[in-house]
Order: structure tokens, then sequence, then C-alpha cells
């Protein structure tokens, strides 16, 4: 869906005094929005062809650590700049921050003015050019899930995130009722994305305390990543606004579900789904069957992609409504891979890996480059798996740590020729950075099980 902002617009706006300030931003390597405010008439003057920014922002981890190790900056290069270009079709209105606009800018090199290729944008750009290539538009969503709690967000960094209080005290997975006390907050962020561009669908309680669900309505693949990194950034800064707190954490208790973000994929030809065949049992057409096997084929090899973090593993576990096999089935909420829409002209294959912690740019665009690898190589698709998966036998598993999920995806050669070779270079050296870290932190669990003991 287009954003709901022109550049004609715009200007008349800034000119009326409407709005006083422009958001220029992109998504880093852990799908956060990184960028600058401008002084509205400076914008629409001149910054609207293009600004810069420090490389360092696609080398760093969640603490803003200037990681080294990068081939493509570290202080051996001194790190230098970054070119932002405004993509002037993700103008957008934010209602929830009075006077301001928002423009969502790829990342180019400062020399060459090419895209950067390691970028989160860059990188899914470069899937759906493939995808086009071969006559296809990729189609997603992103469905995300988050917690509320009653604190804000600066009452839990003081307190060290410790005796976090949910808004719900039980289980408001679809109850009206029990969502009732987050109405206010939640109306707030239907309606401050709605109008803001983004056609969100619906909100509903998840299946746990002070947990909650958005939705947005399909979209091509880079609007949906756009999308995906606004609708995180405009819940949390909402939730700020209410004085509470939210988390996109894969999982923040290892008592209670994890957040998931379940990505829909279908491709189109011609402005019509070509996923569906009416005269398959399934509704399936070969294409979709080829799309289905080339996912689970790479399945290992693009986990990194879909939990990038030590924390995301911790969210698989058996009976929470997180896979654990990457597998496929008809409709059922315990594989990895769920074909939803059967025999419907909305069939579609949903991913149910990914974590709400991931980068949705990077997930997309792993997830299409491997089902273009199954069409390509008319890859044939595995009988589907019903019933319980958590007990099926001797089947896919999804790696069970960030370690293995590492390792298959820098050995993949397959990922190495579909991203590029710097490419894959780069987030592997991402996950490494994130293992070594992990490695050298002394945790509440290791204290509490030996101090007294050990």
């Amino acid at each position: 869906m287009p954003a709901n902002l022109t550049f004609d617009a715009l200007k008349k706006a800034v000119a009326a005094g409407e709005i006083d300030t422009v958001v220029a931003c992109f998504a880093d390597m852990q799908g956060r929005l990184q960028g600058k405010r401008f002084v509205a008439h400076h914008f629409v003057a001149s910054a609207w062809e293009e600004t810069h920014c420090c490389n360092y922002l696609l080398a760093t981890d969640m603490e803003m650590v200037t990681v080294q190790g990068y081939a493509a900056t570290g202080w051996n290069k001194g790190y230098g700049d970054y070119v932002m270009k405004p993509d002037l079709a993700t103008l957008r209105r934010l209602p929830w921050l009075p006077g301001t606009a928002m423009v969502m800018c790829d990342v180019l090199d400062h020399h060459t003015h090419q895209l950067v290729p390691h970028a989160p944008r860059s990188v899914l750009k470069r899937q759906i050019e493939r995808a086009k290539a071969l006559g296809f538009d990729a189609m997603m969503a992103t469905e995300l899930e988050f917690y509320i709690f009653e604190q804000s967000f600066s009452e839990l960094f003081d307190a060290g995130y410790r005796d976090m209080v949910p808004t719900a005290r039980y289980n408001v997975d679809y109850s009206i009722f029990g969502t009732a006390r987050d109405e206010p907050l939640i109306r707030a962020i239907r309606n401050g994305l709605w109008d803001a561009g983004i056609p969100i669908e619906n909100s509903k309680g998840e299946a746990e305390a002070g947990q909650h669900e958005v939705n947005a309505k399909y979209s091509d693949a880079l609007d949906t990543a756009d999308m995906h990194a606004i609708i995180k950034t405009g819940i949390k800064e909402i939730a700020l606004q209410y004085g509470v707190s939210a988390t996109f954490m894969a999982k923040y208790d290892h008592r209670r579900a994890g957040s998931s973000s379940h990505v829909h994929q279908s491709l189109w030809v011609g402005g019509k789904p070509a996923f569906r065949d009416e005269n398959d049992p399934a509704g399936m057409s070969d294409l979709m069957r080829h799309y289905i096997a080339g996912q689970l084929a790479h399945a290992a090899e693009i986990t990194a992609f879909l939990a990038p973090f030590v924390n995301s593993y911790k969210r698989f576990v058996v009976g929470m409504f997180a896979p654990t096999k990457a597998v496929w089935s008809l409709d059922n909420r315990t594989a990895g891979f769920r074909v939803c829409g059967e025999g419907t002209k909305a069939i579609r294959v949903e991913c149910r890996i990914g974590g709400a912690d991931l980068n949705p740019y990077l997930a997309c665009a792993a997830l299409l480059a491997a089902g273009l690898d199954g069409i390509e190589n008319k890859m044939v698709l595995e009988p589907a798996i019903s019933g319980d998966v958590y007990q099926a036998g001797a089947v896919r598993e999804i790696p069970k740590t960030l370690g293995a999920a590492a390792a298959a995806m820098g050995a993949s050669g397959w990922l190495r020729e579909a991203f590029g070779d710097e490419v894959v270079t780069h987030y592997h050296r991402a996950a490494l950075w994130e293992l070594e870290e992990q490695n050298r932190v002394v945790t509440d669990w290791e204290l509490a099980r030996g101090f007294e003991r050990a």
C-alpha cells in the first residue's frame, strides 16, 4: 500500500505550518529505525535529495558497540559516511508525533551512490528484483506479537528489568474483556498506525498475560517490511506516551510464551495469485509446492535471519505454539511452515519460525530467496505432516541455538550466491559477536545455581 503523503502535499503542509519535523530513517542490522529529525523547511528545500550518516550504523550490536571484524567498516577504515537516500514513496504523517512526517531511506555508498549490499533494505530489494526477473511479484504480511507492562521503559531500565508487571494477570488470547484494560493504548496504536497510512486490520489479545498482536494488510514485500519496522517503532513510541512499556523480545521470561512474527507469503503474476490451483485437492499450485520445498531445503541456512539473537532460540519450546520442526503442514500451528487458506484464492504459506525480534527485511529476503531457489530448481515438496508435529519422529528440526544457525548460514554456498558473499559474511560476523558476548557474561541463572552450591 502506498504511504499517505506525497512530496507536493508535504511541501504544502510545511508552508502552512502543519508539519515542522521530518524523520528520515532506515532499518539497521537489528531492524531498528536509525536516522535524523529534520526541520521540515530544510528537508523540503534540500535534504529530500540525500543526507548522510556514519557507516558504523550497519556494524554495531544491540548496545551500539562498535564491533570489529567487519569488512565493510571499522576503526581501521575510519568509520566514514553512508548516504541516506529518501524514498519519497514512503512519506507519511506520524499522527502520534505532532507536526511530524516520516520517510524511509535507502543506504548508498558515499562514493559510488550504489546501494550498500548489506543494508537490510538493499538485501530485500535484491531478492524482489530476482522474483520480478522470473515474472513474480512477492506479496507478504507479517504478524507482530508483543507484551505490554505497567511500568515505563525508564522505570524498568532503572530496576534492572526485575519485577516486571504485565498489564493483564492472565492469558487474554482473543478475550474481549481481558484486553479491555489495554484498549485505550491499543486503540491509539491501531488508529495512529492507520492514520500513518499503514492498513492495520485488527488487534487481538495473545496467548499470555499482557500479550497482544497487531496485524496489517498484506502488501508487496518491500512495503510490508517498511510497515513492520514502523509498526514496532510506533507501538513503542505510543506506549511511551501512555507511561507503559512494550517489548518485542522473542522470550522475556522462560515461564511465559514467546512473541512471534509469522510471515505470510505468496507470489502473484499479472495481479493474480499464482499459488492457487483449483484442481488440486488442497488448492496448491505446482509453483507453490516448489516454493515451499525450497524453504524447507534451506530452512537451517536461513534460520539466523529469522531468529537473530541468542534469546530468539529460547522461544522454541514444545507446547507454546512456537515450532521446533522445520516441516510443513496444512493449517497446523505446530509446524514451522503452515499452509493457510486451503482451497481459497488466499492460499499462502506462513513461516512460523521467526520471532518478534527479527529484522523484517532480512527475514523476508531469506524466505523469498529460498522459495525462488525451490522454483528455479523445481524442488519436489515432501509430504505434509499432520497431527502433533512436536512429537514427530526423525524429521527436520529448527536449529536449537544461534551457534548452530550461524554455522549453517556461514557454510551455505547457496545463500552466498543468493545474497552475495559479503552480505553473508557480514551477518555471520554479527551472529558470532552475539555468541561472544553471551559467552562472556555471567547470567542470573548461573549465579543462582552456583553461588552457594558450586
